[in-house]
């Protein structure tokens, strides 16, 4: 009792310790990223933050905002897009607002943060459905509109994304991917001496799946945004880790690119989502829309906007200077987004890199810098491990126990090794090196590019076509006798049967041909996901038609990937611009895709786990399973007296009828010429023994020595018969037989078939 009181004592610590980390979600709606609709005319902002909670009716705003341009009488329109609808749009006519205050536009440059309570007149929450505030990456954004009374002009327009808190994108899935993949790791290390092990396959599988479904999100397709934010956790295994905009990385990639030609944008520290074209979720309509149809003209007194606020306009307003409209104008942080800016990020490549943090033109040297770190790590592994092996080998040499082969057998295993990172790389290698090649910025990154490509390709055609001359000059089977292709060589081939040794080479193809998919038809989505269709229906049916694994749960795992690879393809279709599907339709379709993909990882744990441990249940199993099975038996632990196994054919021989006669009743009637002669000094027999030649019996000597042989044998046997007669009315003894009396034994045994002699017909 008092241990399990102990054991909740320390439990209720760790939660007290991990509290801090547990964070309770509000019902709230809050903008997650301003950008200017229109060039600024009238109003300039540089902070605009507004949160809406629900459960007490009340909005928080961090507004930092003036007005420039002075005799300016303007009318206001509020407009909400949700999922392309549109359920709000009002028109606020400011005149009527503070007595006229507002009219004209007075210059102010107002900061101002505080709390207001909203009244119930506004009925606010019923305007806002409950959904609104769980469902994850909330496609809405608001717009607030300033157009001239006298001219119709449009003064300033200003759009802000709103937000609920909930988001696919988590960190903690990242770092859970992230875990599996270092579980895999360690095994397929530990487990990568054998080249059949499958842990190491595992783990290539492995990280082809997370940037598979990386890879999907980076056509030109009109994704959801809660399938962009799924897609966003395995960034990292195509080597974009999230960084933000002053990362030390990111800076020195954008210096070396401005020093070498480059003239595209870096990343703003801001949120991507401001950045995204619109006519793409999650603004879900054209930039023109908004001043298309009508808008309800809303009368809203000073009592209603300022009730329940401790503070007046007076609190926040100061007369603008010229002085905070120039700090304000160079700050930066809310900037120009139109349908013709230079910013906007198309779908695709542009949006996916942006969303971790990186900039467009960034991301090849991004990959080739970790990729770099990586093999650096690597070399300094086999450094070390090769001159433990070095030491190893001259501390055992000239004893028994020397380790000749081990630097061969390491070495062999560092090359495949290797083989291995470059099947990684390979992925986000063909990608991201074929699209620098599009965007024509810096130089001496597309120097890199090509330098980086040639070597990644370069090692694996070397290894396939190492494997494919050893296949075709002699057999498939030779791939996996030899040590030396066969250690080095194994992630090619050592999983599939011989005479499928080239399996490896349809799924290499394949993510070659779809990168070049997505490098060079990267502003035609439609083109893009039919190709896709088409090339992974061809690898699950090259998988169904050539089965080349050696078992059949390897098969069964393979084509279940496969399939999933097509299903997820087949709803990306509904991602098409041209199709025009609905906003909520294709939250749907990205959800449905998510889940299959979270399905299919959760698979490969599965696996990986049962790989690594079901070698170690089935040695223990099977080694206490022997046990029983061998005392049942009756076999003895010792082995030097364990007694011969009885013979037994392998194919069903005739067995000769004259050899298969019981023993007789009398052993004296038993042919004396049937039996082989027994030496008692030697303990042997000559049956099956090849004489030279020089000791060979002539025909005319083969007579007499039968002869001789026979009567010693009689008067053997017939000593050994006085003795029993003797012997038998005396008490029965509880002795070991002597070797004499076993020998005597063996001499009355019954002739096998090789002592018969043979039978002529």
């Amino acid at each position: 009792m008092l241990s399990s009181v102990a054991w909740l004592r320390r439990f209720a610590s760790l939660l007290l310790a991990l509290s801090p980390l547990v964070a309770c979600q509000d019902d709230s709606l809050f903008t997650s990223s301003v950008t200017y609709c229109s060039e600024p005319d009238a109003l300039l902002i540089q902070q605009f933050e507004i949160i809406y909670f629900q459960q007490n009716s009340s909005v928080w705003f961090n507004i930092s905002a003036a007005s420039v341009q002075p005799d300016v009488n303007v009318s206001a329109n509020i407009f909400l897009n949700v999922y392309g609808m549109h359920p709000v749009n009002y028109t606020i006519d400011l005149c009527s607002l503070f007595n006229g205050a507002l009219c004209p536009l007075p210059t102010y440059n107002f900061t101002g943060s505080d709390t207001i309570p909203l009244p119930s007149s506004l009925n606010l929450s019923q305007m806002i459905p409950e959904i609104a505030f769980k469902i994850p990456d909330l496609e809405a954004y608001a717009q607030l509109s300033l157009t001239e009374v006298t001219t119709g002009a449009l003064k300033a327009c200003v759009q802000a994304t709103l937000s609920n808190g909930w988001s696919a994108h988590q960190v903690g899935v990242e770092w859970a991917t992230s875990g599996l993949a270092l579980l895999a790791l360690l095994s397929a290390i530990w487990f990568s001496t054998t080249p059949d092990n499958l842990l190491p396959f595992r783990f290539v599988d492995l990280f082809y799946l997370y940037q598979w479904a990386a890879s999907t999100a980076l056509l030109d397709l009109n994704y959801s945004s809660v399938y962009i934010a799924f897609a966003t956790n395995f960034a990292w295994a195509l080597g974009l880790l999230s960084a933000s905009a002053n990362s030390p990385i990111q800076l020195a990639i954008n210096n070396m690119r401005h020093l070498t030609g480059g003239t595209m944008a870096d990343a703003s520290g801001g949120s991507a989502v401001a950045f995204v074209n619109r006519k793409l979720s999650p603004y879900n309509a054209a930039v023109a829309m908004f001043f298309s149809g009508t808008s309800q003209l809303l009368n809203i007194n000073q009592e209603v906007v300022l009730m329940g606020s401790n503070s007046t306009l007076a609190n926040y307003a100061s007369s603008a200077s010229i002085h905070d409209v120039k700090q304000l104008d160079s700050a930066g942080t809310v900037q120009l987004v139109t349908s013709s800016s230079s910013n906007v990020l198309q779908a695709g490549i542009p949006i996916y890199v942006n969303y971790v943090g990186i900039a467009t033109a960034n991301a090849f040297m991004t990959i080739f810098l970790i990729a770099l770190m990586v093999l650096a790590i690597f070399l300094l592994i086999v450094a070390i491990g090769y001159g433990i092996a070095v030491l190893l080998t001259r501390r055992n040499r000239g004893k028994a126990t020397s380790l000749p082969d081990l630097q061969e057998r390491f070495t062999g295993w560092a090359r495949a090794w290797l083989l291995r990172l470059c099947l990684i790389v390979f992925t986000p290698a063909t990608i991201f090196t074929l699209y620098q090649w599009t965007l024509e910025d810096s130089w001496l990154s597309v120097l890199l590019s090509v330098l980086f490509l040639l070597v990644v390709a370069g090692y694996l055609s070397y290894h396939l076509l190492l494997i494919a001359r050893l296949a075709v000059r002699g057999t498939p089977s030779a791939l996996y006798t030899e040590p030396k292709y066969l250690i080095s060589g194994a992630p090619l081939f050592a999983l599939y049967r011989p005479e499928r040794y080239y399996a490896a080479l349809p799924l290499l193809v394949a993510t070659l041909l779809k990168a070049v998919l997505t490098a060079f038809a990267h502003a035609d989505g439609e083109v893009q996901i039919i190709f896709f269709l088409v090339i992974e229906v061809g690898v699950l049916a090259t998988l169904l038609i050539l089965r080349p694994h050696k078992t059949r749960g390897a098969d069964i795992l393979a084509t279940y990937l496969a399939i999933t690879r097509v299903i997820c393809t087949g709803l990306l279709v509904c991602f098409v611009e041209e199709i025009g599907l609905g906003a909520i339709p294709r939250v749907v379709v990205g959800i449905v895709a998510a889940v299959f993909i979270s399905v299919a990882v959760i698979v490969m744990f599965i696996n990986i786990l049962l790989s690594a441990a079901v070698p170690y249940l089935w040695r223990h199993r099977s080694t206490s399973s022997a046990e029983p099975s061998t005392l049942e038996k009756g076999a003895p632990e010792d082995e030097e007296t364990e007694r011969p196994v009885n013979p037994t054919p392998e194919q069903m021989i005739p067995l000769d009828s004259s050899v298969n006669q019981p023993y007789p009743d009398n052993a004296s009637q038993t042919s004396m010429e049937d039996r082989s002669v027994y030496t008692q000094e030697s303990g042997s027999t000559t049956v099956g023994s090849l004489l030279p030649r020089h000791l060979s019996l002539r025909p005319s000597e083969l007579s007499h020595s039968r002869n001789s042989s026979i009567s010693h044998s009689h008067n053997s046997f017939s000593r050994l018969s006085s003795f029993i007669s003797t012997n038998a009315s005396s008490p029965i003894q509880c002795s070991t037989p002597s070797p004499s009396y076993s020998h005597m034994q063996l001499q009355g045994r019954q002739p096998t078939v090789d002592e018969h002699p043979p039978t002529s017909y």
